[in-house]
């Protein structure tokens, strides 16, 4: 593949819901520049962009992957991302590095929940953005319907470029709303047709909303279209570029990608619209090693920095790694280093990626995307800089797995291997974490949701060859007393030779502080100095388990008032068990309860859910604590619920918002749990 320039390439991510068309978009895109001969369907397992195994027996996009093809001289690198949201961090690591976005929409579903999120991508990274309504041949398509959501929600920003032309139930061209003129589908390309009568009242109100959008950009031309001047052609080509760049104007074009209808339409307007990485004039800014800040130009000639934004694992190549050249150029067969890691790496050959296959290059200049294979320690977010200029660029914030489960493994002897395949698939997806919960003795997964899960699962099982299951986490409750008591603990045995002895009579009470306070107020000797540290470690033994149901005592305070000893049987041991007979003796009689974890839950959502919200977060025994809009439609609801209550909150919040929700839950403090729920827990620890 030949060398770009950066001024001719076009970086731009591919968002959706789930089966609106992403995957068969950039297929008709390749196709139609000449890239691919014949086109893949997602349904045969054939596409360029999902070729992972797990992608083709799913048959939906699992990872972000990347093509590139030229368009009239400029390059374009697609970037195809998954539209269910158990894969979020993939989408993440696209809109880091994409310049603009299209974002697709099924003609058939209109504004989905996918679509949403997808805008709010745009917003957070400030990425320019089109919509494409894809599937606009189905005759159950309601073109204008799905215009009027786009603009009910978005206002005056959306500016539908092109309206459908049918004949019968068949969608044979569209009318180009911006220079007025009718194309006709001729095969896979578009010609220039004659504005078919009648079609008025349907292009009026669309002009009306370019024309809205295009006033919006200047005040000259606010004055204009309020005079009632019509804008010219040069105007409003001008107009729409400054305007799609700055994201004030979102084009709404529409095709049908499993059809190659419309399609060379949509590469133009990327061509058209789209800025290549150094059209804007800011700066990327980076850090220094002594931590000051430096300012790059995407440009060839500033020092090389380049942020690697995806790790895959390929059976081929090895490890390869995913990049984005924000300055400089990167070469191969030269050493490279990574400030995140304080290394020095040594890139071999660069490639460009189509898919699963990689096609080497002689270089890649500022603004270009492509891989290198065997970086020995290097992970995504990390940043790649000349030796003589150390940078390192801003990373990638993942979402936060929510999700947690207790793996299982199905086969004895296992664990080592399924730790293994764990750490190495969490150097791909960033967004599930391996723990080891050694208060519970579990291995604890956590995750964005079931697919992602058990996209997980069946990973590990064809890469390493180990299967697991799971089970609920177990809870970390603890036990604490409510009131003071004295009680004695007395150690006596005779077996011939020397004997044991170790008496003590203890107070305990509860205290603030989380383990035990151990004091001593012993009058006259009737326990030696030596044997206090004895009755303090006994106790703190004690205490990893409860009386009630086995679990860890805090909050205790232990005063030893008096005792006795022998001068011969008293021992260090014999202490130490007297010790563990007060503890014993003593919480049965000092109302032992049950504290439960209780979290600080946020949850964000949109307004209209509120009410629901509230009411579940009261089933789940939760304490609201308060409500704040943070704007845009979305509340923040603030409440504190017990743990146990919130296992299944993931999946629970997605059905009850349609996906629209999301939440933080964290560890708080402990407290006292129900009777009735202290019950249920006592009785199935007997049952363990």
């Amino acid at each position: 593949m030949k060398l770009y320039d950066t001024s001719k390439i076009k970086n731009f991510c591919l968002l959706g819901h789930g089966n609106s068309g992403k995957t068969s978009l950039a297929e008709a895109m390749l196709f139609t520049s000449g890239n691919i001969d014949r086109m893949g369907r997602t349904t045969d397992g054939n596409t360029v962009m999902d070729f992972d195994p797990e992608e083709i027996k799913r048959k939906f996009s699992i990872s972000t992957a990347i093509a590139a093809c030229d368009w009239n001289g400029v390059k374009f690198n697609i970037l195809d991302t998954p539209g269910y949201f158990d894969f979020a961090g993939e989408v993440q690591e696209a809109v880091r590095v994409a310049d603009a976005a299209i974002i697709v929409l099924s003609g058939k579903s209109g504004l989905t929940v996918g679509a949403e999120k997808a805008w709010n991508y745009c917003e957070q990274y400030g990425l320019p953005r089109i919509f494409f309504i894809n599937k606009v041949d189905d005759e159950r398509v309601n073109y204008q319907g799905v215009l009027q959501q786009l603009k009910d929600k978005y206002g005056k920003k959306i500016a539908p470029f092109q309206l459908p032309l049918r004949e019968g139930e068949k969608i044979t061209g569209f009318i180009n709303i911006v220079e007025q003129e009718a194309r006709k589908f001729d095969g896979d390309r578009t010609v220039t047709a004659e504005m078919p009568p009648g079609m008025e009242d349907e292009l009026e109100p669309l002009r009306e909303m370019i024309n809205e959008a295009v006033a919006e950009t200047s005040e000259e031309l606010m004055d204009k279209y309020f005079s009632g001047e019509p804008f010219t052609l040069p105007e409003m080509y001008e107009a729409l570029r400054a305007g799609v760049a700055a994201g004030d104007i979102v084009p709404v074009l529409c095709g049908s990608a499993y059809h190659k209808l419309g399609i060379s339409s949509l590469m133009n307007a990327v061509h058209a619209y789209f800025p290549a990485p150094d059209s804007k004039d800011e700066f990327v800014m980076a850090t220094k090693k002594d931590g000051s800040s430096s300012r790059l130009k995407i440009d060839v000639s500033d020092p090389l920095s380049a942020l690697v934004f995806k790790t895959v694992a390929d059976p081929y190549v090895g490890r390869l790694s995913y990049f984005k050249v924000y300055s400089g150029v990167m070469t191969p067969d030269t050493t490279v280093y990574n400030m995140n890691r304080d290394i020095n790496e040594k890139i071999g050959k660069i490639y460009v990626v189509q898919g699963k296959k990689q096609v080497e290059v002689e270089r890649l200049n500022a603004g270009d995307i492509g891989a290198v294979a065997k970086l020995s320690k290097t992970g995504t977010g990390d940043t790649l800089s000349g030796l003589n200029h150390p940078l390192q660029l801003e990373g990638i914030d993942f979402v936060k797995p929510n999700m947690s489960l207790a793996v299982v493994p199905k086969s004895k002897g296992d664990e080592e291997k399924i730790t293994q395949g764990l750490t190495r698939l969490m150097e791909e997806d960033k967004t599930f974490v391996l723990e080891n919960n050694k208060e519970t003795r579990q291995q604890i997964l956590r995750g964005l949701g079931d697919q992602h899960i058990d996209v997980i699962v069946s990973k590990l099982k064809n890469k390493f060859g180990v299967d697991i299951s799971f089970e609920p986490p177990k809870v970390p409750y603890r036990e604490a007393i409510r009131k003071k008591v004295k009680v004695e603990g007395k150690h006596k045995k005779q077996s011939g030779g020397h004997g044991q002895y170790g008496h003590v009579w203890i107070e305990f009470e509860p205290t603030d502080a989380e383990g035990l306070v151990f004091e001593e107020k012993i009058f006259g000797g009737s326990v030696p100095k030596g044997y206090f540290p004895a009755v303090e470690k006994g106790l703190q033994e004690s205490m990893q388990h409860g009386i009630l149901a086995g679990y860890p005592m805090v909050g205790l305070k232990a005063t030893l008032v008096d005792g006795s000893y022998h001068d011969v049987d008293s021992s260090e041991m014999a202490f130490k068990i007297a010790a563990n007979l007060a503890y014993k003796a003593g919480m049965a009689q000092a109302s032992p309860v049950i504290l439960e974890p209780i979290g600080h839950l946020k949850v964000y959502v949109p307004d209209n859910y509120t009410g629901d919200i509230i009411g579940d977060i009261n089933k789940r025994r939760g304490q609201m604590l308060g409500m704040t809009p943070e704007g845009g439609g979305i509340t923040m609801i603030e409440g504190e619920v017990p743990m146990a209550e919130m296992h299944s909150y993931a999946s629970d919040l997605r059905s009850m918002t349609q996906a629209r929700g999301s939440f933080e839950f964290e560890f708080e403090r402990y407290q006292e749990a129900p009777q009735n729920v202290m019950d249920k827990i006592i009785a199935e620890a007997k049952n363990e």
